[in-house]
């Protein structure tokens, strides 16, 4: 069934992004494939973006590229919906990565609108939100990540895909471990350099530094936390601070290392890191939050830790996981067609004006990924 799909990203970072972005990288992924599948898509995104697909620029240029960093980033919600609802009746199906922003549209759109949450939603804030809102149909990318909000409408979880053709299987273990994210309390570098330090094995990490607006409250935590809790371990021996990666270089860099450390701090609704690093055969080692029970296989793909001094015992365990079998996880779970394969569903669902079944799920979760939601429920 060919459709007519819009593809609605953040105007943040370009779509697919130089370096750090995770939900754009994962629009990207979604919609390379399903141009390739034959389906006429728009993808709504910043100027600065590549893709098969018809581009909408929202903006000019991404917006954490700004040479002057704005001061409030409402209006530019406002231009994307404002320039998705000028064309919304050419489309069969509007897939919005806007979070919540897009709940009203999704109301009065003329087609079915599907939000995918890539957020967190253990925020009080959000309660009252879903509760007005328990009609709009969403999409959630961990069971995980439905905890804090079990009566959202959601229809499925439907776990990210990545560029599998992006990540060099490497069979042989790297020298050093490796963190790939962004500099923050909740992601735990100061924890993956402690760890490595206490297990005597090189770290190099490859993060973004915090956002330069430090009027943002969260950019100012993150700016506290770099220069407090970080910089001090930053003089440590065989730590380093390598700044952001992409491409060639972010795939050298996984797939060169023994493991990677994923020490979070929050119940982070996916962590695409994860999966790349599998792709490359490197193995995940990471503190029991959010969806990592459910994208990592104890024992098989990497090793689940509930505190640092755990950690520390499983870098010792980094031999006894077979990097094949990580690859080869990744390429079942994680790959694009596996998500797309998804989304259509959904979309044809949808599209078939199966929208108005509220409070059921598709099935469109694996049966391992089944227990890993039983298994919540009863923690």
């Amino acid at each position: 069934m060919r459709m007519r799909i819009a593809q609605v990203a953040p105007p943040f970072e370009s779509v697919p992004p130089a370096r750090y972005g995770g939900t754009e990288r994962v629009v990207s992924t979604l919609t390379e494939e399903l141009v390739r599948r034959g389906h006429d898509v728009t993808l709504f995104a910043s100027g600065d973006s590549r893709t098969s697909a018809r581009l909408v620029p929202v903006v000019e240029q991404a917006l954490w590229h700004a040479r002057v960093p704005y001061r409030d980033y409402a209006p530019f919600w406002a231009i994307v919906i404002g320039k998705l609802w000028r064309e919304i009746d050419r489309f069969d199906v509007v897939h919005s990565h806007l979070d919540f922003f897009g709940f009203p549209i999704a109301r009065g759109a003329p087609c079915p609108v599907l939000t995918t949450l890539h957020g967190r939603l253990d925020l009080p804030e959000l309660v009252p939100l879903y509760e007005e809102f328990r009609d709009v149909p969403v999409v959630s990318i961990s069971n995980a990540q439905r905890k804090p909000i079990p009566y959202a409408n959601w229809l499925a979880t439907v776990y990210h895909g990545i560029q599998l053709d992006e990540y060099t299987f490497n069979p042989e273990r790297g020298s050093y471990l490796a963190f790939l994210g962004r500099i923050s309390p909740d992601k735990g570098v100061d924890t993956a350099i402690r760890v490595a330090q206490r297990a005597g094995m090189p770290l190099r990490i490859a993060a973004r530094p915090p956002l330069p607006n430090r009027n943002d409250p969260e950019a100012r935590r993150d700016w506290d936390y770099y220069e407090n809790e970080v910089q001090p371990l930053l003089q440590g021996p065989r730590v380093e601070l390598i700044g952001q990666v992409g491409g060639r270089e972010k795939d050298e860099f996984l797939r060169n290392a023994a493991a990677l450390l994923f020490p979070i701090r929050w119940p982070e609704p996916f962590g695409l890191v994860m999966p790349e690093a599998l792709a490359c055969g490197t193995p995940v080692l990471a503190l029991r939050n959010g969806s990592v029970p459910e994208v990592i296989k104890h024992g098989v793909t990497g090793f689940i830790c509930d505190t640092e001094d755990e950690l520390v015992q499983a870098v010792r365990w980094i031999p006894e996981i077979d990097r094949a079998r990580c690859r080869q996880e990744a390429e079942r779970r994680f790959s694009p067609q596996a998500m797309a394969d998804r989304y259509e569903a959904l979309y044809e669902r949808l599209v078939g004006g199966v929208s108005a079944m509220a409070g059921r799920s598709l099935s469109t979760v694996e049966p391992d990924e089944r227990e890993a939601e039983l298994a919540l429920q009863r923690r």
